[in-house]
């Protein structure tokens, strides 16, 4: 069975929660090694087939750790059959939710310099129970700017399942 070196970065776990979608949609035909961004800067890719790496956007960043892991890895990554998705609140918007046109993954193909073979944006979830009130007001500022929900009573799962299976199956 093909091996796949499957890496994450996320916040508060929406990120893992679609890597884990992805992992059992193709369970028949690989087998997945699972790891956080953050435990695999030194890591021997040449054992695998293929490389995913999915990470989050908080705060209108990436993780500077999935930075460093591409620069480090740009040769090996680009050797190999390979995709990138990006999770983001910006992306339950439809004019938002490709990688043409969301801005957080057009900032990270030309920061990182590196153009995956495949490519996603999935709209993440707005967990208003995780955050601290620090958190919940920068986020409610946020989602008045943007015009989404600033009810800290509810949480709300913008991503599209249906994306992330099909997005699973072209892998």
């Amino acid at each position: 069975m093909k091996k796949m070196l499957v890496l994450y970065s996320t916040v508060d776990g929406q990120t893992l929660k679609i890597i884990n979608a992805i992992e059992k949609t193709i369970a028949n035909d690989y087998h997945c090694e699972v790891m956080s961004i953050e435990e695999c800067q030194h890591i021997d890719m040449a054992i695998f087939d293929k490389v995913i790496i999915g990470a989050s956007v908080r705060y209108g960043h990436l993780n500077k750790k999935l930075y460093k892991f591409v620069a480090a890895h740009k040769a090996e990554l680009e050797a190999k059959d390979n995709a990138f998705f990006c999770v983001n609140l910006t992306a339950r918007k439809a004019e938002k939710n490709t990688p043409e046109t969301n801005a957080y993954m057009q900032a990270f193909l030309e920061k990182s310099n590196w153009v995956p073979k495949q490519q996603a944006v999935f709209a993440g979830a707005l967990l208003y129970s995780k955050y601290n009130w620090w958190q919940t007001l920068i986020i409610q500022l946020i989602m008045k700017i943007t015009g989404g929900s600033t009810d800290k009573t509810k949480d709300i799962e913008f991503t599209d399942w249906d994306k992330v299976t099909a997005f699973a199956k072209q892998l």
